[in-house]
């Protein structure tokens, strides 16, 4: 009798224990629900406000455009327009409105007379990196890429400094450039995919380097090197391991890229590319597509990457040979923007005359 009343106690003792703890389940779980719901809202108020925010600052600038054109103003004074609007709304609303400020509000409106409603979706800090771009076709394509690829305004940045979208169009025609400024890469292409340079300045590599220092530097800035590689980029491995007729050999780097549904080889070369090095990638996307491939993947994509590369070279090694095989430099400095500026202008005016004849 005894122990059945000891038993029964620890019973109620577990019973009583397992309520609680079902208890504390619900209660944290209701904290959990009410935490999400404010964080939520917090989020919800923030954005709504940067996009109220961001439309406005565009009607300012329409105010001091039409201001500035309607010829109201002294010359004297309209030297002096932005200096005396900062100042005064400083007086009267506060900090956000420095002269630098006012400046970029009225780029704003001049760069896009009509109101990009996707703006909302980008910080003003973004749209302010961007409109720091004259160019018009760059613009559009960091707008637009920005939007695609959700930057934060240090990836922004990177891609400005680093000429992504010069170096995208420079290998391109007429049509192939504007499409690219109004709509930004299109990652089911691999023609926008790969590029023709790559730049690599991130490494902090000297001039003279090994093949393995360049692999394991970009190794330890994967990150980075994603980024600049672009999206849709998964790394799979270092020093892949392929063998044939019981023979090793290794590819320096192994990606699949999500999109194109299909793995991309990378071969580093310190050096100007050779046609062997052409041999053994084509070698390497037969190994791909024949031993690792399943159903649902497309043909590999193999790059060799070096620091030079002769074209009419590339033309006859890689004649007959799989057109998803390609040959790109790599620089360990930010390129120069004005050449390939000029290399993009040449080619659309070039063609834009010849669309004029025709």
């Amino acid at each position: 009798m005894h122990d059945n009343a000891i038993n029964m106690e620890v019973f109620m003792g577990d019973l009583e224990k397992t309520d609680n703890e079902i208890d504390d389940k619900k209660y944290s779980e209701l904290l959990n629900n009410i935490e999400t719901l404010v964080n939520n809202a917090r989020k919800n108020i923030a954005h709504s406000i940067s996009n109220t925010m961001i439309e406005t600052y565009w009607n300012i600038g329409k105010y001091i455009v039409e201001y500035e054109q309607k010829g109201n103003i002294r010359a004297e004074y309209g030297k002096n327009l932005l200096k005396n609007i900062s100042n005064d709304l400083t007086l009267r609303l506060g900090k956000g409105f420095q002269k630098s400020n006012i400046y970029r509000i009225r780029k704003f409106y001049e760069y896009f007379p009509i109101f990009p409603t996707s703006s909302g979706k980008l910080s003003w800090s973004h749209i302010s990196e961007i409109l720091g771009i004259s160019d018009e076709l760059e613009r559009n394509f960091y707008f637009a890429q920005t939007l695609k690829d959700k930057w934060s305004i240090k990836e922004l940045r990177r891609q400005i400094n680093t000429g992504l979208f010069l170096r995208l169009a420079s290998n391109k025609n007429k049509e192939q450039i504007l499409k690219l400024s109004a709509v930004g890469i299109d990652e089911y292409k691999k023609e926008d995919v790969i590029k023709d340079i790559y730049t690599l300045e991130f490494l902090g590599l000297p001039e003279k380097h090994r093949e393995s220092k360049l692999e394991q530097a970009l190794i330890d800035n994967l990150q980075t090197f994603l980024l600049e590689l672009g999206k849709g980029f998964a790394f799979v491995g270092r020093q892949y391991r392929l063998t044939v007729d019981n023979e090793h050999y290794y590819a320096d780097l192994v990606f699949y890229h999500i999109y194109l549904k299909c793995y991309v080889v990378i071969d580093l070369k310190t050096r100007k590319i050779k046609p062997i090095d052409i041999s053994q990638m084509n070698m390497y996307l037969g190994y791909f597509a024949i031993d690792k491939n399943t159903e649902t993947d497309n043909p590999p994509i193999g790059i060799i990457l070096g620091t030079n590369k002769d074209e009419t070279m590339i033309k006859y090694a890689t004649y007959n040979m799989d057109s998803n095989l390609f040959v790109s430099k790599y620089e360990l400095y930010l390129p120069n923007k004005e050449d390939l500026k000029k290399i993009v202008d040449k080619t659309i005016e070039e063609q834009g005359e010849n669309e004029i004849k025709k």
